[in-house]
């Protein structure tokens, strides 16, 4: 089979794979999004790719100045970058990589240094990294770039499990130095607390993606534990939404507590496998903070929620702050869901509260008809004796 045509193949495995990227690309490897895009199917693997070609433009991205562009730091660093932007992008509950690669190839002056190629990939239990010198004076900048094409496109192969159908056009002597590192679930989730790495979804949920879907429905909370009343009223906003992928969430970060240990998110996520839900541990523990992470999504919230959005003591008595902050959470396209709950032992629905009207549209009422349980994870915690 001529090479191109093996090319191909592998792209058309890679697009079949449920696997989602973001590649971050820089001096080199560019004919690799050529073939990437030019196959049929490229939007399920494509979410976003990114040539940060200027130092500003690198500076930008990584949120800092590389002490060196093409090294296999920097190379690490955008993969990073690149998985965290997947995770953000991607459809609920498929598999993501972060795709980094910088580096130095020919240019129209010649170089005193190597020609030198750095690649880097991040899934959830894998980061990857390789650093090729190729022979100086063998090829044109254009074959370098094809080269380093083919090293990226088989290392996104390995990523989404799949067979590259191609050798590389290296010569014996450009031997990739290649290193792996594998997570354990115990080392993400303290990724996760640490700020590496900004979510962790758990697919648990036998539901099925489909473009009607990619909104999420959100019901954040502890769930310390879970019960009956979050999962009806889950039921219970997808139903008034029509139409997203419904999941819970849960902050690792808490705003007045120390954070949750690993072994107590660990807990909490078992409760989710045991029903069936998918759940997502973020990091985030303000509201303005979650929609910027999941623009465009329905949150579920309590009406004792409603209370703490909108009352001006939360934002150090500032109403222009708190205008700012949740009309913030409104261009991103997020909606609230309200839904009754007792405050200070009064039952609450969303009338019960002064919304800006900047804001009325952006909060939904569940009716109480649809749905209304009085009893909490506290009172359940407290009652169990836990």
């Amino acid at each position: 089979m001529p090479k191109d045509d093996m090319i191909r193949a592998t792209v058309e495995a890679i697009h079949a794979s449920p696997t989602q990227a973001v590649l971050y690309l820089s001096g080199g490897a560019s004919q690799a999004l050529g073939w990437l895009i030019s196959v049929p199917g490229a939007s399920n693997t494509v979410l976003e790719a990114v040539v940060p070609y200027s130092r500003i433009s690198m500076a930008q991205l990584l949120s800092k100045m590389p002490t060196s562009f093409a090294s296999q730091r920097t190379a690490e660093d955008m993969a990073l970058s690149a998985y965290n932007r997947a995770l953000k992008l991607s459809r609920p509950g498929f598999p993501v990589v972060g795709v980094g690669f910088t580096g130095s190839l020919a240019s129209s002056r010649p170089k005193h240094g190597d020609h030198r190629v750095f690649l880097s990939t991040r899934t959830s239990d894998r980061l990857w990294v390789s650093k090729v010198t190729l022979s100086k004076g063998l090829r044109t900048r254009e074959l370098e770039d094809k080269v380093s094409s083919q090293l990226l496109l088989k290392a996104l192969a390995d990523a989404c499990r799949v067979s590259s159908l191609f050798v590389s056009e290296l010569s014996d002597s450009e031997v990739p130095d290649d290193h792996e590192k594998l997570f354990v679930e115990d080392q993400e989730l303290r990724q996760l607390i640490d700020g590496e790495i900004c979510m962790k979804i758990y697919p648990f949920s036998s539901e099925k993606y489909t473009p009607n879907s990619e909104r999420k429905i959100i019901l954040p909370g502890s769930f310390n534990p879970l019960h009956d009343g979050h999962l009806k009223l889950l039921e219970v906003a997808r139903s008034i939404c029509g139409d997203g992928f419904p999941c819970f969430e849960i902050s690792a970060i808490n705003a007045d507590k120390p954070p949750l240990t690993v072994s107590q998110i660990k807990d909490r996520v078992k409760q989710f496998e045991k029903v069936g839900e998918m759940v997502i541990i973020s990091n985030q523990p303000y509201f303005y903070k979650k929609a910027e992470l999941f623009p465009g999504s329905a949150f579920v919230i309590g009406a004792d929620t409603v209370e703490r959005l909108v009352n001006v003591k939360y934002y150090g008595g500032d109403y222009d702050k708190m205008l700012e902050v949740l009309l913030g959470c409104k261009i991103t396209g997020c909606t609230f869901l309200v839904g009754g709950r007792n405050v200070g032992g009064v039952f609450k629905v969303l009338k019960d509260f002064d919304i800006p009207d900047e804001l009325k549209d952006m909060f939904i009422s569940i009716p109480e008809e649809k749905f209304r349980m009085d009893i909490s994870s506290t009172e359940i915690r407290s009652k169990s004796g836990i």
